[in-house]
């Protein structure tokens, strides 16, 4: 009888901790589902590469605001640019570039805010590797629309970005 005991014992703990260590490994598994929808493919050319966007919110008179989710293929970006009213980005998946004028890119990944201030020269895109998704969002509308300007040469875009 003690044997029996022993063996159901053995036989619990090594279950135990079987499962335990699938439901760590399962918890540790990110997923690959959008939130938002890619939405379409964009067909100007204030992007170089491809990249798509699904509008969420479109600007009105109440809220100023303009929100929408942008997906970058590997390598693609915007032009430089600038928003009148400041822009917000909050990077939602993989790995890509933010440069302000006058100053070194910065890498941004999945979980960065990036918070740029009105009038700011800029560009945003995806890293050679990876591809890129974020939410846009640009505040203070009634100070006007985007201005697109320039293409990133390919020069400005190899430029190793610092963390």
């Amino acid at each position: 009888m003690n044997s029996i005991i022993k063996t159901t014992l053995i036989f619990l703990s090594v279950w135990f901790v079987a499962c335990s260590k699938e439901q760590q490994e399962t918890a540790k598994e990110p997923t690959t589902e959008s939130v938002f929808a890619k939405g379409k493919k964009i067909t100007n050319n204030n992007f170089t590469g491809t990249a798509w966007l699904q509008m969420l919110v479109n600007n009105d008179s109440i809220y100023n605001t303009s929100i929408g989710n942008v997906t970058f293929e590997a390598g693609a970006r915007t032009r430089w640019h600038k928003h009148p009213g400041g822009q917000i980005l909050l990077i939602t998946d993989g790995t890509g570039y933010y440069q302000e004028k006058g100053k070194p890119a910065q890498l941004i990944r999945k979980g960065d805010v990036v918070k740029i201030p009105p009038d700011t020269e800029h560009w945003h895109g995806a890293a050679p590797n990876s591809g890129l998704t974020h939410i846009a969002i640009s505040t203070n509308l009634q100070k006007g629309n985007v201005v697109w300007l320039q293409p990133v040469s390919d020069e400005e875009y190899s430029d190793k970005p610092i963390n």
